[in-house]
């Protein structure tokens, strides 16, 4: 069976979850189409986008249309769930991006078409039933923004600013839709419609034919002594086109009405790749030597875990690629990830969340099974041939909040219940901060984490709350002290008696330095650990604002001891009194984390980005150009981390959601005296 896999990207609010369900209708899939504000649409099926009516996870379908199977995996535009876009597109051998006719190309679309490199690539621009909607204004951003390779293959033709009809450049041959969104055939407008429309046809007819003319050799000569192509090989030469990546066609539709949705199911049986059209797929044998693939049935098997569902009464559901095989229900393959051998159960086709179990899957088809407990992005295989697929690379989470449970003792319902949502999202991430011994949860926006938060209360039970992360401050000291500390306490039978004389310097170092210069034996060696003690318990707590201190060394010079009264305690009391005396006279200040910043920026907003930098006490250290994106500008900067607790919100403002960075914590430095008084006031609140 000839299989496709197409994957619908784009900017959010576009129509891809709308043209995903206009698709399934068309092919027979469903008896009728759903709607994203009902939250009745094969794609966003889960309860949390139903509240959120809009995709978190990348969802699947398929269609039959001429004896071809294509499969249709309707990934989310939120940039918060780009992680389900990537794992969406991993997954296709062809992508098809949407664009608004209304608002034309933004971030989204920029950052799907980057997403789907190396791929097979069509815009489909939707929306037109939309009085905004100016498919011709939308197709000359497409040009500027993406190249000559953007080549129209169904046009609209507009009257009175509405669609009048549509014309497919391929068949060279115009319909019209009725109310029910049947097409009609009527004849090719002349410039007896509009001099101006039947300029613009011509044009693009010109241009299409020139894009063709481009793929081969003879096709050229053809175009050049101004001969027609037939369809055979208007769709020959778009075909390859695509393939080599030298031409990106573009449709249009109006999914709600089902117009031109006949026509992109012809395009996608015509135009798109199979899956065994795909060249050589690139993998690793176990010494990490590359080796290749192919899309075949006769190869030994292979698949790849492209998402993983959680599911608090289901479990697991693995959504897997075959790669090449064919792959059997009851199949023992290696997990080349870990070595462990896993058993497939049963093999289920998705549409949304109806199931239809098969028994078999063939290279190339999209299935899922259940009960594994391989991740995503793990390559399963046939003991006979051990490889690894590539890894999908995920962006990483910027930005995080503090987690406590709203109920005291659940703790560990929450450990338990983040744990499998991590094994969904690639992009999450969950870990105690040592210095500050807050749970931090991280994503990739604030969008991202309520989601998140949703999730953990309506589909695990578990209420938590979250507020912004507490700064790991230290305190320090400027001046070398030595000072006098002495513990003396008479009770009835033996006392309590330590004597100490230390000196506190500063000294760089994370840790409490300790030395000892004691002679004479006016404290005994034995004693000396415990002063240590006495020391190292104390720093944990500094006399400013409580936070622990660091860059101090202490010597122990001098002291004095009772043969009885002494005790290891005594000395230990001792060193602590000696250490808040000492604290206090070394002119004690606080220290904030520095961090390192690279933020990818476009070129025309880095004055901006320097500008909010600046405002958060930021040091510009240089500039250079992103590498692999053309117009980015990556900035490196110095941060406090007090100031960056925003930053990803304000970028994602300031640029559209284009901006991305990274921020790692990397040394203290001395709070501004101005800014010292708020943070000891709001240590003791």
């Amino acid at each position: 069976m000839i299989t496709k896999n197409i994957a619908l990207a784009g900017h959010a609010g576009t129509g891809k979850t709308t043209l995903m369900e206009a698709l399934l209708y068309q092919g027979g899939r469903i008896e009728r189409m759903g709607t994203v504000q009902s939250g009745n649409t094969v794609s966003d099926y889960t309860a949390e986008e139903m509240r959120r009516h809009s995709s978190v996870y990348t969802a699947v379908g398929s269609i039959m249309w001429n004896d071809q199977k294509i499969n249709l995996l309707d990934t989310p535009g939120m940039f918060d769930f780009a992680g389900a876009m990537i794992q969406g597109i991993a997954a296709a051998d062809c992508v098809m991006i949407t664009v608004s006719g209304k608002s034309g190309v933004r971030v989204g679309t920029k950052k799907a078409y980057r997403a789907a490199a190396g791929k097979p690539r069509m815009f489909v621009v939707t929306k037109l039933d939309d009085d905004n909607a100016i498919f011709y204004n939308v197709l000359t951003e497409l040009k500027s923004e993406f190249g000559p390779s953007v080549c129209p293959v169904v046009v609209p033709v507009i009257v009175d600013r509405k669609v009048d009809s549509y014309i497919n450049l391929i068949e060279m041959k115009a319909y019209r839709y009725n109310e029910a969104g049947k097409a009609e055939e009527i004849p090719m407008p002349t410039s007896d419609l509009s001099e101006k429309l039947s300029y613009r046809v011509d044009g693009l007819i010109q241009a299409f034919s020139e894009a063709i003319a481009e793929t081969d050799e003879e096709l050229f000569e053809k175009f050049f002594s101004g001969e027609e192509f037939t369809k055979k090989e208007r769709v020959d030469g778009i075909h390859k086109g695509m393939k080599d990546g030298t031409i990106t066609p573009v449709a249009c539709v109006s999914a709600q009405n089902l117009e031109g949705i006949d026509m992109l199911c012809k395009e996608l049986e015509l135009l798109a790749p199979t899956t065994d059209e795909t060249d050589e797929i690139l993998a690793e044998d176990p010494n990490g030597e590359p080796i290749l693939l192919h899309a075949s049935n006769a190869e030994p098997v292979c698949v790849q875990i492209y998402q993983t569902l959680a599911d608090p009464f289901v479990g697991k559901l693995s959504m897997m690629r075959v790669i090449s095989g064919t792959l059997k229900s009851g199949a023992e393959l290696v997990n080349t990830a870990n070595g462990a051998t896993e058993k497939i159960g049963k093999l289920l086709l998705l549409c949304g969340k109806k199931q239809q179990e098969v028994t078999i899957a063939e290279a190339g088809d999209l299935v899922a099974t259940t009960k594994l407990t391989a991740n995503t992005g793990d390559t399963l295989c046939d003991s006979s041939r051990l490889v690894s697929m590539p890894r999908f690379q995920y962006p990483h989470p910027c930005y995080s909040m503090a987690v406590r449970p709203s109920s005291r003792g659940d703790e560990s319902k929450i450990a338990s219940a983040v744990q499998k949502l991590l094994e969904e999202d690639q992009t999450l991430s969950y870990q105690q901060n040592p210095l500050t011994n807050e749970m931090l949860l991280s994503g990739l926006g604030e969008q991202h984490l309520s989601a998140v938060v949703s999730k953990l209360k309506y589909d695990f039970g578990v209420d938590v709350a979250l507020s912004v992360p507490k700064i790991a401050y230290r305190e320090t000291i400027r001046k070398k002290v030595k000072v006098q500390g002495k513990h003396k306490k008479q009770s009835g039978g033996h006392g309590q008696y330590g004597d100490v004389w230390i000196e506190f310097e500063p000294y760089p170092s994370d840790d409490l330095v300790f030395e000892e210069r004691v002679f004479g034996g006016t404290v005994p060696k034995n004693f000396f650990p415990a002063v240590e003690k006495g020391l190292q318990e104390s720093v944990m707590k500094g006399v400013l604002a409580g936070f622990p201190v660091v860059g101090v060394k202490a010597i122990l010079v001098d002291g004095s001891y009772h043969p009885v009264d002494s005790s290891e305690m005594a000395f230990k009391t001792a060193a602590s009194i000696a250490y808040k005396e000492g604290m206090k006279q070394a002119e004690p200040t606080l220290l904030e984390p520095i961090g390192t910043l690279n933020v990818s920026v476009p070129d025309r907003q880095t004055g901006d980005i320097m500008g909010d930098l600046n405002k958060r006490r930021g040091r510009v250290m240089g500039m250079n150009p992103t590498e692999n994106e053309e117009g980015m500008t990556t900035i490196q900067a110095e941060v406090p981390m007090r100031e960056m607790a925003d930053f990803a919100m304000t970028l994602r403002q300031m640029t559209q959601g284009e901006g991305t960075f990274t921020l790692e914590p990397v040394r203290y430095e001395q709070l501004p005296a101005n800014l010292m008084t708020e943070v000891i006031a709001l240590a003791f609140e």
